[in-house]
């Protein structure tokens, strides 16, 4: 294969190998959420990848503290990735994996609609339609009124969906200014005390090979996020964005061999309207002079659970240590 073609389809290629390896991450999630409660995975989740965390931290070479620029945002920053982590881990432990992409990927949507009071974004007609059709696509998805049984799950997976949206429309706000060790680790520490404090009231001994199982969502999470930061690298954000709704693919393939579900109609329907009405926003946001501030393809795609160091700070802090000298 020529050389350039081959670099036009590393980027994406990688992208693709990252969401695989996010959605493996996803399907233990699943599996231990069987077991145990979403604070018990939650907190080992943080506690096992802050090693990480802190090992690529390290390579941070600007001078300060710890201590928030602009604590208000950084507090409500760090409230929504809390909610998001528990939230989205419970939704993955009762609902069918598909229907729980189908209702994050509403995320996109949210951060259109929140960057217009917060970053003073303008969205046009046309973002703002596809904005309405995408939420309907997620009505389509939980079709209430239609027999569909609407619990917990779903409620989760929507403040997992809208929690992702505040922090990372947040860190686009303050981003520029903020400090990334801050913006790295106030949302794991705080998971990490919050999570502690309520443990003993829903802790479950956990085997040895469940730890294992632990470990292994660490791995998953970082070599996803490497992929990540490599396909950024190699190729421009409205190729590699996209890229998330793969897991959808994967969602009905895991779901189906390893927890025998089977998707409905309504949900593949309402997760293709979501995901047509996403990738509009993405393209629309590459467009010359239709968005000042790009919000959506600056998320770096990923729900931000604040479980673990989100894609686009680690990308910065290996940037700025490359850029010292």
């Amino acid at each position: 294969m020529p050389l350039g073609l081959t670099s036009r389809f590393a980027g994406p290629g990688l992208a693709l190998l990252a969401f695989v390896l996010f959605s493996s991450h996803d399907v233990i999630v699943k599996s231990l959420g069987g077991s145990y409660s979403p604070v018990q995975i939650v907190f080992f989740s943080v506690l096992l990848g802050l090693p990480i965390a802190m090992l690529m931290l390290m390579r941070d070479r600007t001078d300060g503290n710890l201590l928030p620029r602009y604590p208000g945002w950084t507090i409500l920053r760090t409230v929504a990735a809390v909610l998001t982590g528990v939230s989205v881990f419970y939704a993955f432990s009762v609902l069918p994996m598909a229907q729980t992409y189908a209702i994050l990927f509403a995320t996109p949507l949210l951060i259109t609609l929140l960057s217009v009071p917060i970053l003073g974004e303008r969205v046009g007609w046309r973002r703002g339609v596809a904005v309405l059709v995408g939420l309907f696509g997620v009505l389509v998805v939980l079709r209430p009124g239609q027999g569909a049984e609407l619990g917990l799950g779903h409620l989760a997976a929507f403040v997992g969906a809208l929690g992702s949206a505040i922090a990372s429309i947040i860190v686009r706000k303050i981003g520029a200014e903020e400090r990334n060790v801050v913006l790295l680790l106030y949302p794991m520490m705080a998971n990490l005390v919050v999570m502690g404090a309520v443990l003993p009231f829903v802790y479950r001994p956990m085997p040895l090979a469940d730890f294992g199982a632990l470990a292994a969502m660490a791995a998953l999470a970082l070599g996803a996020s490497l992929c990540v930061i490599a396909a950024y690298k190699r190729a421009p954000a409205f190729q590699v964005a996209p890229m998330q709704y793969s897991q959808m693919i994967w969602a009905i393939l895991f779901g189906a061999l390893i927890f025998g579900e089977r998707v409905d109609l309504f949900t593949i329907l309402g997760a293709a309207i979501i995901i047509a009405s996403g990738i509009f926003i993405l393209m629309r946001e590459e467009t010359a002079n239709v968005s000042e501030n790009r919000p959506v393809l600056a998320t770096r795609t990923r729900t931000d659970t604040g479980t673990f160091p989100r894609v686009s700070g680690l990308q910065s802090v290996s940037q700025e240590a490359a850029d010292q000298p």
